[in-house]
């Protein structure tokens, strides 16, 4: 989680701005913590709440995300989703956005095994995240979390991904020149786990991103 986290800050002043290289200062002074550091944040909270009890693991996610989503209320969530923060009933909405995927990673490190990984994201994705491509997205990361967490190789993982869940058949120097700004799963999922896949360190790994 705190290399999410360092991830999400380093790449905050680039968001919605299609930065190409892998030259930068990590850090600078309008480097923040974002939405997705949030969620990250109140996915854990739920996850330990609910003592394993995971049935009730969605009402406690919605819980969570609305305490923390309310103190942070700057964090730059989108607008769909600040309505479903400040709702008293909140509902799913259908969404396919990439939210789901980056604030999942919790359910991967906690999960016993790869059904539990899958079953934790569904429970915290599906209360806001219902499309199928949202749904996708999100356990393809918490699967990717949980296989590296319990020591499987990036080869293996990879194996996983494209025979499961997306086919990443391209490189990232491939797709530099052609590739914009995408906040749907199915746009961004497949290339930040590419990002993963070609890192050869974690700092690597930000800057492939």
């Amino acid at each position: 989680m705190i290399g999410a986290i360092i991830g999400d800050i380093a790449g905050s002043r680039y968001e919605r701005v299609n930065h190409k290289s892998k030259v930068f200062e990590l850090f600078d002074k309008k480097c923040r913590l974002t939405d997705d550091s949030v969620m990250s944040l109140a996915v854990a909270k739920a996850i330990l709440d609910c003592e394993e009890d995971v049935d009730s693991l969605g009402k406690t996610a919605i819980s969570a995300m609305q305490e923390l989503g309310r103190i942070y209320k700057n964090a730059g969530y989108g607008g769909t989703f600040i309505k479903w923060l400040w709702a008293e009933d909140p509902q799913p909405y259908n969404s396919f956005g990439n939210g789901s995927a980056m604030r999942v990673g919790p359910c991967g490190f906690a999960a016993k095994n790869l059904d539990e990984a899958r079953l934790l994201s569904a429970k915290v994705t599906e209360i806001s995240h219902n499309h199928p491509e949202g749904m996708k997205g999100a356990e393809a990361i918490a699967v990717a979390v949980y296989l590296a967490r319990n020591g499987k190789s990036k080869e293996e993982i990879r194996n996983y991904i494209t025979s499961n869940y997306y086919e990443i058949g391209f490189s990232l120097d491939q797709i530099r020149k052609s590739y914009k700004f995408d906040v749907s799963c199915q746009g961004s999922v497949p290339v930040a786990l590419e990002a993963f896949f070609e890192a050869v360190d974690f700092e690597d790994a930000i800057r492939n991103a």
